[in-house]
């Protein structure tokens, strides 16, 4: 007897619904590109429970006839190619025909159709894959698909799904990329019965508005471009608009939505040295090519795909965003708000009560040798330097300039040598050291301290340094519920996209003890009445809604327990940033606060803080060894 079995059609869709079927957001991706590819105008999507309990999707496309209708569910049985030539000209956004049969195989699953021409629709109900009725039915043109309790079937899938704010968000980012995609499309969208947004006419600009907050299209750069091989327009973000993620950059290829490591890092490149450490600037880019040159048959996601000639796509997409940069000013709009003239505060504090430490109870210390060597380095003279005992003031001082001695011909091309060694530099790169007991500390490119030490020097990357600072004091501020606010003396008001709204009632309580007093305002609303102390004047709410923005995308990345997850989110967005000018008293607080932490030698992200130069390392590549 044969040992090798054709699978069951149920068992093989099961099968396959793992592939194309990975969480509620891969339900609502395939409908909506069915309805799109059915012609519709109007599209409304609903979901509960983050889709695990819902998802109907509902359009006024062409519908279905009985026979295309029962066929449209089966494996493999699709109206968009009749053959493998027809893979090479697409312009349909499915073409598999595996959706709809694995999303029917894993959920109790409905379809209501009717065309034009019937008077009467058509609706049938599926239990797992299994047709269990089929009856007529009043209803306007189009296809309704209702899917219900999605793998209900498969409890090993169900488990895995993640929290509905995470689950809901990748719901609304696919919506919002297609709603984006197709602006002649009035876009209707409700979660738990609640409209989240209705859009009626094709105005992207109004979209965009709606999705990132009131005036975010002002501050776009608009580019248009077009040869014989490749378009490209859409809509660059200016500096000012960056994320440190990159959710918020969109590549369309003929209206379908793709990622492709080629274009974004061609659009990082472009921005250069405009764009801070791990930022990312904001992108939404409409490119058009022949479909024979692009393979979207690459993965059951139709996320990813492939040019036949990468190398030129890139040849023509690189200058025209590099030269859309350059030729925009980026100088920045210079406005004062209401609040600004209104309240004039007698004292602005520095940046200094930033690097802040204040004590916590019971919070364990590391000064091990380093931090030692560290602080005795200020009285540590290997070399028996003739100058021992005078402040660097003194030594440049002291030392004659060439004007004072006329009598020395200065030789041909070495004045800007001459007058860099000689001319007091540390007025513009280094910060003198007032006191000779205390270890000598220099900024250098407003980025990294460089510190003298009794056995060499030691770099310390000044925002991951912080950013451990911060961490370990949200994590005992939290665990140990010590008293962290500052109430602010204007309350500052937060209005949240619904996605931020879910995670923020997800953390609000970790939140307070951490030290945000946050009061409701209305819907989706809140008022921030007090912040943890660390956090920097003037960006309670930019903080607020970055750290949302971090927690999210370590949340869907990373498998971190809530309370560490949040104290990351953080500590990350409230660090000093590389770019940041200190002055010595905040270095040096910075850097003594840094060795009384846990885990001084590396960032909560696992980068590292310190590196060490010992003078044996120097002399040998000076050739002294």
């Amino acid at each position: 007897m044969a040992r090798i079995a054709r699978l069951p059609d149920i068992v093989a869709n099961k099968i396959s619904a793992g592939e194309v079927v990975q969480r509620p957001a891969s339900v609502v991706k395939e409908l909506l590109e069915n309805s799109i590819d059915a012609g519709a105008d109007k599209i409304t999507v609903a979901i509960k429970d983050a889709g695990k309990e819902l998802i109907r999707i509902v359009d006024n496309g062409a519908g279905m006839l009985r026979e295309d209708a029962l066929l449209c569910v089966e494996r493999f049985a699709t109206s968009k190619i009749t053959g493998v030539e027809d893979l090479d000209t697409l312009k349909t956004l499915g073409f598999r025909g595996e959706a709809l049969a694995s999303i029917s195989s894993v959920s109790h699953f409905e379809l209501k159709t009717r065309t034009a021409k019937e008077t009467l629709g058509l609706r049938f109900r599926y239990e797992g894959g299994v047709l269990a009725e089929e009856s007529g039915v009043q209803g306007e043109q189009g296809t309704t698909i209702t899917v219900r309790n999605l793998f209900y079937n498969v409890p090993a899938r169900r488990k895995f799904l993640k929290s509905n704010a995470t689950e809901f968000n990748h719901i609304f980012e696919v919506v919002k990329s297609l709603a984006l995609a197709y602006p002649e499309i009035e876009w209707r969208m409700y979660s738990d019965d609640e409209e989240l947004f209705h859009f009626r006419t094709p105005d992207i600009l109004e979209r965009l508005n709606v999705f990132y907050g009131d005036d975010f299209s002002a501050s776009m750069i608009e580019i248009s471009e077009e040869n014989d091989y490749l378009s490209i327009r859409g809509f660059l973000g200016k500096p000012a608009m960056q994320k440190r993620r990159k959710l918020d950059q969109y590549f369309f290829i003929n209206r379908r939505v793709i990622q492709n490591r080629m274009l974004s890092q061609a659009v990082q490149q472009a921005y250069g040295d405009l764009l801070v450490e791990r930022q990312a600037p904001f992108v939404l880019l409409f490119l058009g090519i022949d479909a024979s040159r692009v393979d979207v048959n690459v993965h059951p996601s139709k996320l990813e795909i492939k040019f036949d000639d990468e190398r030129s796509v890139r040849n023509m997409f690189y200058p025209v965003i590099k030269r859309a940069i350059q030729l925009h000013d980026f100088s920045p709009d210079l406005s004062v708000s209401d609040a600004d003239t209104s309240f004039a505060l007698p004292h602005q504090e520095s940046a200094f009560r930033k690097l802040s430490f204040q004590d916590v109870p019971h919070r364990s210390t590391t000064t091990g040798d380093l931090y030692r060597n560290y602080r005795e380095g200020a009285f540590h003279d290997t070399a028996g330097s003739r100058f021992t005992g005078l402040q660097q003031e003194d030594i440049f001082s002291s030392r004659p300039s060439l004007d004072s001695e006329p009598e020395r011909k200065r030789p041909q091309g070495d004045e800007g040598l001459s007058s860099i060694l000689l001319s007091p530099v540390y007025e513009d790169d280094i910060v003198p050291n007032p006191k000779e007991v205390e270890p000598k500390i220099w900024q250098l490119h407003n980025k990294y301290l460089i510190c003298q030490i009794k056995t060499g020097l030691m770099i310390i990357d000044q925002h991951v340094a912080h950013e451990r600072v911060l961490y370990e004091r949200a994590v005992d501020v939290m665990n140990q519920n010590v008293p962290n606010s500052q109430q602010l003396l204007f309350p500052q008001k937060v209005e949240f996209r619904a996605w931020e709204y879910e995670i923020f009632e997800e953390i609000r309580e970790d939140l307070d003890r951490l030290g945000f007093n946050l009061r409701l305002f209305g819907n989706k609303t809140i008022m921030i009445e007090g912040v943890p102390q660390d956090v920097k004047p003037g960006t309670e709410v930019t903080i607020l809604q970055d750290m949302i923005a971090e927690y999210q995308e370590n949340a869907s990345k990373l498998k971190l327990e809530k309370r560490d997850n949040l104290a990351k989110s953080y500590s990350c967005r409230n660090a000093i940033m590389a770019g940041q000018k200190l002055s010595l008293e905040e270095m040096r607080t910075l850097i003594d606060n840094l060795f009384a932490t846990r885990e001084p030698y590396s960032c909560p992200h696992g980068r590292p803080v310190i590196i060490k130069l010992s003078l044996d390392q120097l002399d040998r590549m000076f050739g002294r060894k």
